[in-house]
Parts: C-alpha cells; structure tokens; sequence
C-alpha cells in the first residue's frame, strides 16, 4: 500500500506545474476500486496503488520525480496491475 500522503507534497506533473495532487480515495474501474490522485491544473487522473488502463499510470510521474516511489513501492504497484 502506498503512503497516499507523499501527494500533499507539491510535484511535477506531466503538465509541467509544481501542484500538490487532490486525493481520491475511491474511484471505481471495471476492475475494482483505486486510489487516485488529480492535477489541479490539468486535471489528470493517476492511479497510484496499481496500473490500470482507465488511468494514466504512475510511471510517468516517476520519470520526472524520481524519488516519489521507493523500490519496494514500484514493484508492488506493477506486481498488482491491472490486464492491458
């Protein structure tokens, strides 16, 4: 599980504004349900507990903030992914 308090922090995203991400707790999938972090600027949608198509993935704000994911926290969410 990741520690959805590391989004309160301000970070790049793709759109290239530092934000502090909004938390959504539970949206749901064809899947199941995610945790889901939002841009206030563009509005983007990112599924940080697993990859799932319905969303952008994690990854690509790890490429611009590298730090974000521990190893460990890496592996579990594309361990836990959704099918492609």
């Amino acid at each position: 599980m990741v520690n959805i308090k590391k989004f309160q922090n301000k970070l790049l995203c793709i759109c290239q504004n530092n934000v502090i991400f909004q938390i959504i707790p539970e949206i749901e999938c064809d899947w199941g349900i995610h945790n889901v972090i939002q841009c206030p600027k563009c509005e983007e949608l990112f599924s940080v507990d697993k990859k799932c198509p319905a969303f952008q993935t994690i990854e690509v704000l790890l490429k611009i903030n590298p730090k974000l994911f521990t190893n460990n926290e890496q592996s579990m969410y594309l361990l836990n992914s959704h099918p492609q």
